[in-house]
Parts: C-alpha cells; structure tokens; sequence
C-alpha cells in the first residue's frame, strides 16, 4: 500500500471521483484514472487498485439506469468485448503499456475528427453495421483490461447509434459492468489482488458513490446538444493525454 503519501492519496481521491462522474454518465472522464494515478504509482498497480472501485460504481450506475439501456446495442458489442478481454489476458504480459496508451489516444482523438468531417449518411452507415459493432467490442474489452480505457473504441461505435442521453449513459453503465466483471478472473490470475492493493481500494471504494450520482445528476440536467458536444470534447482531450504519455 501507498502508506501515508499525501501525493498518492490526494490523486487517487481525485481519480476515484473523476471515474465516478464518468460511470454517471460521462464516459470520456474515465480514461484520465489510470494515468493519472500513474503519475505517483505503477500502471499496473493502478489499474489493480482501480478494478474493485469501478464493480462498485458499476452496481451504482445499473441501479441508477436500470430503466434506461438499449438491449440490441448491448448484444452487439458484449460477445467482441468478452473476446478483447480474453485477449488481452492472454497477451498481458507481452503488451507495452505505451503501445496501448498510444492506440486508444489515435482512436479518442481521430473520433471527435471524425464526427465534424464525415460524410452525409456517415453515423448511417455506423448506426446499421454490425460487424463495426463487434470490432468496437473486441477493442473496447481489449483496451479496458490492459488500462481501464474501453471508453473511445465503445463511444466510436455507441454514439452515432443517436440515443437519448440517459438510454446512452445507461447502456455504456451496463456494458462496462459485464465488462468489468469479466476481468475479475484474469484480473486476479495475474495477482493484481494483492492485500496491499485490496487495501486500498477499500479505504477509497466510500468515495465512489458521489462521483456516480453527481454525474447521473449532470446527465438530467444538461441539454442533450450539449451533452454531446462535452463527451466529444472530453474523448478528444483524453486522447491528446494519453498520446503525450505514450510518446513521452
């Protein structure tokens, strides 16, 4: 465990509540835990400490939005996520931690792109293929269980499927919750369940609940034009961070 470094503690707080608003609803946030926590531990610690934190805010979110997800969206992507994860199990121990930042920061920062550059009929031709939403799965399951950040490759495919808001906050809550529940097993194969990360994550786990309902209540209160156009700002920001750590 960290001991009594105030540095750590006071990251992990922040971290821990910037997660929390982004189960409640804003999924670009989420990406910024792992890193930033890295600044003061290991990547591979933080995402340890993270995992039990995040199951717990999962179950937070599927009360909050239990009324509100899209079943085909969630059958779409679940069976390639289930695969990313397995992958990524699988080649844990041979994947560079700046090669994943790298990829998941093109794809955050390439979809905001996107969105003001593509064709007419382009969120069409997202919205009604299903092999894209498999692949957004398989990466999405792949880059949540190296670093916590499935967020881009889901939202690339999520977004232009044109839900109301809290129809698309609540079913990222439910795909993340199967997502990160299905990384429990490898998660502890691989002994990131140790009683020094355990620990902290018990101490932090009490903070978790506010973050989430905060950012449920964001989701209620701001126009849905406007939601957009901050969870496009925010996947384009987190993307330039995780760029500038990979590459640095």
């Amino acid at each position: 465990m960290p001991g009594h470094d105030p540095i750590f503690w006071a990251v992990a707080v922040i971290a821990v509540l910037i997660t929390g608003i982004s189960k409640g609803g804003f999924g670009g946030l989420a990406l910024l835990a792992v890193p930033l926590m890295a600044l003061v531990i290991s990547p591979i610690q933080a995402a340890g400490i993270m995992l039990p934190i995040l199951i717990i805010m999962d179950w937070v979110g599927v009360w909050t939005y239990r009324k509100h997800w899209d079943k085909r969206l969630l059958l779409l992507t679940l069976p390639g996520a289930i695969a990313g994860i397995v992958a990524g199990g699988l080649l844990a121990g041979y994947v560079d931690d700046q090669v994943v930042r790298i990829v998941v920061g093109v794809i955050a920062v390439l979809f905001p792109i996107y969105d003001i550059l593509k064709p007419r009929g382009g969120d069409a031709f997202i919205r009604n293929n299903r092999p894209l939403g498999a692949l957004s799965g398989l990466f999405a399951g792949f880059t949540s269980f190296i670093a916590h950040a499935g967020g881009p490759p889901y939202q690339a495919y999520a977004i232009p499927q044109g839900l109301e808001k809290r129809i698309y906050a609540g079913t990222a809550v439910m795909f993340f919750f199967v997502v990160n529940f299905v990384k429990l097993l490898p998660y502890a194969m691989l002994g990131q369940f140790d009683q020094s990360n355990l620990t902290t994550s018990l101490i932090l786990i009490p903070i978790a609940p506010f973050g989430v309902l905060f950012g449920a209540w964001l989701v209620k209160h701001i126009d849905q034009t406007l939601f957009y156009r901050i969870l496009y700002a925010l996947i384009f920001t987190v993307g330039l961070k995780l760029l500038w750590d990979g590459f640095a």
